[in-house]
């Protein structure tokens, strides 16, 4: 029974790690907490204002693209100093459609730029790269093509660089479809724990954030310091953060400000948008965490930097831990192990416990009715647990492509022009109907934890149902609407 012991020693090791994970995520939402104490930070516009350049980033966006043109257009901030790139690496019928609507909104006397490099490489870095190289403002900011940024953006973000070391404003996501479909609500919970607790915590304790790509202003000094954009990572947002963080930049996240953007709303979207920053996420911390743990840093910051480099490996302690706990059933007979795992159950729960009061008070900021929102937790947070089990699979293969440097070509997360109960996907062209292989595999997760829980029950070992419960429906969760997806369209 020796592999019994190696497999029971993995689980605890992965065990140990979702636990130092939970407990460095309260901690991050106690620094939240704190720092909702402190005053609002009270700031003003500079006398003389600068040149600005807006960079839009967009490939075959046929049904996004001119709700964010028109919107951009409506930037509240003087036309002399203002600059719009639209930096095109489509493919399709969004060329001809932007360049209509370019040529519409410059009679209007606004500067702005129709850009087609000659080749689409380095993907979305290249092309940010690209404009940069023409681009006149002293500061960049950049959306997607599926934000639709407030016409005082730059009102209300410019007047933190009076500090001349911020290098990065970054503003708060909000959702145009939050309530679209069951997946829409649950990753705008995941998003909006990220854009609350974790990006203030961090920011508010003086931690390493992150760019996240779209919604923020950059000094162009800053990146141009920093060693600018890099393509050989999937996440070149979170790489250029750490480089100019490491060089002694600073960045600054305004919670308050926000900026509304479409949440991916069906599972290929989904995929591609959890693969790319899964596997991203680790590809960075293979570039850059061992420059941040030799850097001269406090504790603190290489603490929650180490974790927030390494937390998309956190999938793959999820999903190494839920497979291993179906042979230890087998292996529960023996003394020892049984002993062990029903100790270690509790630690599952303290981890559990850690990870429910972090998405809590996330939602409560949302809400100011405890008691509303302790409802519509306990009505979402275990489906949303459920679900994310049952993408550990997928997003453990990524992360471990990640780490091992494998690369993959920049997928872009497919938009649909949903806001609110909105319109769908039914006659778009970027939508895929093959049913992904990785999905089958799921499918066969579902039978082999169903087998856990019929093994469990026959054995009376009835404490380990509950946990296998929650991943046969995640990962029936995350089959149903892989197929569901791909073969009706929502």
């Amino acid at each position: 029974m020796a592999l019994g012991y190696v497999i029971f020693g993995i689980y605890v090791f992965c065990l140990f790690c979702i636990l130092i994970y939970s407990l460095a995520q309260s901690h991050l939402t106690f620094s939240y907490l704190r720092s909702k104490k402190q005053k609002p930070e009270i700031v003003a516009l500079p006398k003389v204002l600068p040149h600005v350049t807006i960079q839009l980033p967009i490939y075959n966006e046929l049904y996004v693209v001119e709700r964010l043109l028109r919107k951009v257009a409506e930037m509240d901030y003087p036309t002399n100093l203002l600059e719009i790139q639209v930096l095109d690496d489509s493919t399709d019928e969004t060329v001809e459609l932007t360049s209509k609507l370019v040529s519409e909104i410059a009679k209007l006397g606004i500067n702005i730029k129709h850009i087609r490099r000659p080749e689409r490489e380095g993907f979305k870095a290249g092309a940010l790269a690209y404009g940069l190289k023409e681009a006149k403002g002293e500061f960049i900011a950049i959306f997607d093509a599926d934000f639709l940024p407030e016409k005082d953006f730059f009102l209300k973000t410019l007047p933190f660089f009076k500090d001349e070391k911020i290098g990065l404003v970054q503003t708060k996501w909000e959702h145009l479809n939050k309530n679209y479909n069951v997946l829409t609500r649950l990753l705008g919970m995941a998003l909006d724990a990220h854009f609350t607790i974790e990006q203030k915590g961090r920011n508010s304790n003086g931690d390493f954030m992150n760019f996240n790509g779209t919604a923020g202003v950059w000094r162009r000094e800053c990146i141009e310091t920093s060693g600018g954009w890099s393509a050989d990572t999937l996440t070149e947002d979170l790489d250029l953060s750490y480089r100019s963080q490491l060089k002694g930049w600073k960045m600054k996240y305004v919670e308050e400000y926000s900026s509304p953007a479409e949440i991916p709303a069906f599972m290929q979207a989904v995929r591609s948008q959890q693969y790319r920053w899964n596997k991203g996420g680790a590809e960075v911390a293979r570039k850059n965490l061992g420059s941040v743990l030799k850097a001269d840093l406090p504790f603190h910051v290489k603490f929650h930097a180490f974790f927030h480099l390494l937390n998309s490996g956190i999938f793959l302690c999820v999903f190494l831990t839920a497979f291993l706990s179906v042979p230890l059933l087998y292996c529960f007979q023996q003394e020892f192990i049984a002993h062990w795992m029903v100790n270690l159950t509790s630690v599952f729960y303290v981890g559990f416990g850690l990870l429910f009061v972090f998405y809590w008070v996330s939602l409560r900021q949302r809400n100011k009715n405890a008691f509303m929102t302790t409802l519509n937790f306990i009505a979402y947070f275990p489906i949303f647990l459920s679900l994310s089990m049952g993408l550990s699979l997928f997003n453990s293969i990524a992360v471990i492509e990640g780490y091992l440097g494998v690369k993959s070509p920049f997928v872009r997360t497919p938009k649909f022009n949903i806001v609110g109960k909105q319109n769908g996907t039914k006659d778009n062209q970027y939508a895929r109907s093959k049913i992904p292989v990785i999905a089958i595999v799921e499918g066969l997760l579902v039978v082999y934890f169903g087998c856990a829980i019929w093994f469990a029950i026959a054995h009376g070992i009835y404490g380990s149902v509950p946990y296998h419960l929650m991943l046969v429906f995640g990962f029936s969760g995350i089959f149903f609407y892989s197929v569901k997806h791909s073969v009706i369209r929502i």
